[in-house]
């Protein structure tokens, strides 16, 4: 009999995901001894006996790995036998290089959904059930690697039930960190009037008591406080809207399964798949039936989503309503993650206080997806899928630190061929969320022992994320916008070579000073060349034509019509008083703050206010959502333009928008299909097979349709993001990718 010993090492998503345990069931079914245990890196096995055993062991450890379990890489080395005389979990092993990958939060899975409803089971309606195949993680993990001790959980000491579940390799909970049950594990705490009220149970009873007579609340979650309310009641979503200074940007809403969302919105099957996956991310679907007006006003789709905690499932089985779940936070703040931050934040939010006394190590807002072009795309990348790794196909020559833009920030990490990319910290235009930056950039560091070797920021003088990099102690370097744009798409489809990148935006500090947004790029990961560009336009007010399309509209007409336009009859002119406007035009004529700007989703903010859709935006690509919803796919004509040396000249397009002006669907529709016209055109002239779609007016999903229609009907290979968002959450790929491959630093 030929023995062999076989030592192992693996790298990817292998710890938290039950993968020590199933390692040693198998070990022991095949009669191997050995051992497993977690490192800095991954897992680490051996295994010794038969050889043909040992080689079954190798081929199952790959074709029946845990589902939510992903090798990246192993190495394999053979080794003369040791006389082990059992197979065995191994205590973690710390110390070394930290190459061991974390895993999202999991939804709660189908058996403990089972386990929490049923009332002959111990943890029936606890509120933190979980297993090795569900549960928080990246929101519990402090350190590497993934045990208790390092965990939130360390604090709460399994009962002999849970222990005995957590020892035994037959059990669905063998090692499962998390484990709990209500006589070892966190509680839910009722808050309100300045006390505790209720615990446990009767705290869970009181959150549905009050929700049920159209109270607010605020609810700890897994990666922070949701903002809750019943989404059919106009009244109190109304008020929540009042309290949390939100306008009219749309609220998301959580249903109690498939069959509810249904009967208020029509999902396309990619989209119910979206809904029901792991991931559990905020889907953007039609609606049917109207929910409270407030909720997403003049809208055509709402944010929808399904229960991922064990807690929201037992809320929306309890009231017979769909619940509005929003981040809680004053409108643009960080979303709150501990209790005594809820208390001093949210006391004047929320009618009461809904928490846990399991620790939030890191906020996690939740992700949100959009269809688009005929494939998902994430709008915001976070709870559910980060920090899984963008794997790249090729290895980086130095690891890099990018810390994003402004707008829907993320940051990342990059080493090997692997780039991971931060949670959706959000808009970093106050201090509460520079300092939320701050903190995430040093604990994503510190989680895993990184140290770059350059550090890459935007290009903008003023944003606070460049200013954050040049106080850090390494080498920096900086990176155009939308050349950050293509590189992240480039490196998330694997491209290889020349590009032409279509950027469009609504702002990115250009090469020549000005506002770049309208952009036509041929790109490499560490160079390009701006080949086309719409023609440049003013700004009125700089950042105040950012809240006003209204401003970008008058822009646009001073250009065509000088002072004439004054006396137009016009939504955007009507809406200012005639000393306004005769104020708006001076500085538009003067050029006091008024940038240069090629941004084509500033277009869309003049279409909307050219149409009367718009005129004040209350939030960030209200009027391009607004313009988009009311495209129609039986108009197949565009306007005319014309492209004068390197530029596109948007005069003619907007002189047919005035002219359909009566018909807002056929000025909007020809709009985008002139845009999608004006793409195929510049594409003929690159030259180029590739050509990659970014920024955030690729979230338009008409507009994107068109453009792969056209291109494809002429040859052209077309790129969209996936895996990272086409805003400006998804330039720190960009940049990480781009400090990774320079020749020089």
């Amino acid at each position: 009999m030929v023995y062999k010993r076989a030592k192992i090492s693996l790298k990817g998503l292998v710890q938290g995901v039950g993968f020590r345990p199933f390692v040693y069931r198998l070990a022991t079914e095949l009669n191997l001894k050995g051992f497993v245990l977690n490192d800095g890196k991954g897992v680490l096995i051996e295994v010794e006996g038969e050889a043909d055993k040992v080689a079954l062991f190798l081929k199952r450890l790959h074709t029946e790995k845990p589902p939510n379990a992903r090798i990246i890489s192993q190495e394999l080395e053979f080794l003369s036998p040791k006389g082990y005389e059992t197979f065995e979990i191994k205590s973690s092993q710390k110390g070394g290089e930290t190459e061991a990958l974390v895993l999202p939060d999991l939804a709660t899975c189908e058996d403990c959904l089972r386990e929490l409803f049923n009332p002959a089971d111990r943890r029936y309606m606890y509120p933190f059930i979980n297993c090795t195949n569900c549960g928080p993680r990246f929101t519990i993990i402090e350190s590497l690697p993934y045990d208790r001790p390092n965990t939130s959980m360390r604090k709460f000491k399994m009962c002999r039930a849970c222990l005995r579940e957590y020892t035994d390799p037959r059990s669905r909970r063998f090692h499962a960190q998390p484990n709990a049950c209500k006589e070892c594990g966190p509680q839910l705490y009722y808050w309100e009037n300045g006390k505790v009220t209720a615990k446990g149970e009767e705290a869970f009873e009181k959150l549905t008591e009050e929700l049920k007579k159209g109270k607010i609340l605020a609810v700890k979650g897994i990666g922070g406080f949701h903002l809750i309310c019943n989404a059919t009641d106009e009244k109190v979503v109304s008020l929540l809207r009042e309290r949390k200074k939100r306008k009219e940007k749309p609220f998301a809403v959580m249903f109690r399964d498939l069959n509810q969302l249904m009967e208020y919105a029509n999902p396309t099957e990619l989209e119910k798949a979206l809904l029901i996956s792991p991931e559990r991310p905020i889907v953007l679907v039609e609606k049917k039936k109207e929910l409270a007006p407030s909720v997403a006003p003049k809208l055509k789709r709402v944010g929808a989503f399904l229960p991922y905690s064990p807690l929201h499932h037992m809320i929306l089985r309890a009231v017979d309503f769909p619940i509005v779940a929003t981040s809680a936070n004053l409108s643009e703040e960080p979303i709150v993650k501990d209790n005594g931050e809820a208390i001093s934040k949210l006391k004047d939010l929320a009618d009461a206080i809904v928490f846990h006394d399991r620790d939030i190590v890191r906020r996690c807002d939740d992700s949100v997806v959009k269809v688009v072009g005929g494939v998902p795309l994430y709008i915001r990348r976070s709870r559910g899928v980060v920090p899984l790794p963008i794997i790249l196909p090729f290895r980086l020559k130095r690891k890099a630190l990018a810390v994003g833009g402004m707008l829907k920030n993320t940051f990342a990490l990059a080493w090997d061929d692997k780039v991971i990319l931060s949670q959706h910290i959000g808009d970093i235009e106050n201090f509460s969320t520079l300092k939320v930056f701050e903190e995430s950039v040093r604990d994503l560091m510190r989680l895993y022992n990184f140290e770059p070797d350059v550090v890459v920021c935007d290009m903008h003088p003023r944003y606070e994320t460049t200013r954050f990099a040049k106080t850090l102690p390494y080498k920096v370097v900086q990176m155009q916008h939308h050349h950050a744009h293509a590189v992240s798409c480039m490196a998330e489809n694997g491209l290889e070579g020349k590009v032409l990148a279509v950027t469009w935006d609504g702002t990115g500090f250009g090469l020549d000073n000005t506002v770049w947004g309208g952009e036509f790029l041929i790109s490499t990961y560490t160079s390009f060349r701006r080949f086309f560009h719409f023609k440049n336009f003013k700004l009125i007010g700089g950042e105040k034509a950012v809240k006003e399309p209204a401003r970008v509209a008058l822009s646009l007409l001073f250009e065509l019509y000088g002072e004439k336009a004054l006396s137009l009859d016009l939504p955007a002119v009507r809406f200012y008083s005639s000393t306004e406007r005769e104020m708006l035009f001076r500085v538009w004529q003067g050029g006091f703050n008024t940038p240069l700007t090629s941004s084509v989703g500033r277009l869309f903010d003049a279409v909307a206010s050219l149409l009367g859709l718009c005129q004040r935006v209350s939030y960030e690509g209200q009027g391009a959502m607004l313009v988009e919803d009311l495209y129609d796919p039986s108009v197949g004509d565009f306007y005319d333009f014309t492209l004068e040396g390197d530029r596109v000249d948007w005069k003619p397009i907007i002189e047919g928008i005035l002219k359909d002006r009566q018909d807002p669907p056929k000025a909007v529709s020809r709009f985008i299909n002139t845009l999608a016209r004006i793409v195929l055109e510049v594409a003929l002239k690159g030259g180029k097979e590739k050509v990659c779609l970014s920024g955030g007016v690729m979230q338009n999903d008409p507009l994107v349709r068109k453009i792969k229609e056209l291109l494809t009907g002429e040859g052209f290979k077309v790129y969209t993001h996936q895996k990272v968002p086409t805003n400006d959450g998804g330039i720190s790929l960009g940049q990480a990718v781009f400090g990774g491959l320079i020749d020089q630093i």
